[in-house]
């Protein structure tokens, strides 16, 4: 019986391993450095939200920043929204977030707002509009 437990959580760590790994669903996209730089040069709206695959928080704010992302309102403008992964320390610091559940909103090179741990769709959708 013991083995048998011992197999069930092996079995639950290796999925929430491969989950935390797996891709963001579109129209989000997985942030990658030379992307970002990319879209920051182009002048682009952005959304970058820190994301961690057992943060609760992170799971409410999930469809509201997909359906955001989704809406023609910012579709239409070229908005790109990025989902860093809260394990990459690297991209973190970089990106001055301490925080998971972490939305930061960019103009081009200019940082415009930030909120941590929001899960009110109109401060969301705020926040996305800062981006513009």
């Amino acid at each position: 019986m013991r083995m048998r437990s011992v197999l069930s959580v092996l079995v639950l760590i290796l999925a929430s391993t491969s989950l935390a790994a797996a891709a963001p669903p579109p129209p989000l996209v997985e942030y990658s450095k030379p992307a970002f730089a990319a879209a920051q040069a182009e002048n682009r709206p952005i959304v970058v939200f820190v994301h961690a695959s057992w943060c609760v928080t992170c799971r409410k704010q999930q469809p509201i920043v997909q359906e955001l992302a989704s809406d023609g309102a910012f579709k239409g403008q070229k908005l790109v929204v990025f989902v860093v992964d809260y394990a990459d320390k690297a991209t973190l610091k970089e990106l001055n977030v301490t925080e998971r559940s972490t939305l930061v909103a960019f103009h081009g090179k200019t940082e415009r707002r930030r909120s941590s741990f929001s899960t009110d769709p109109g401060e969301i959708r705020a926040l996305f509009s800062s981006a513009l």
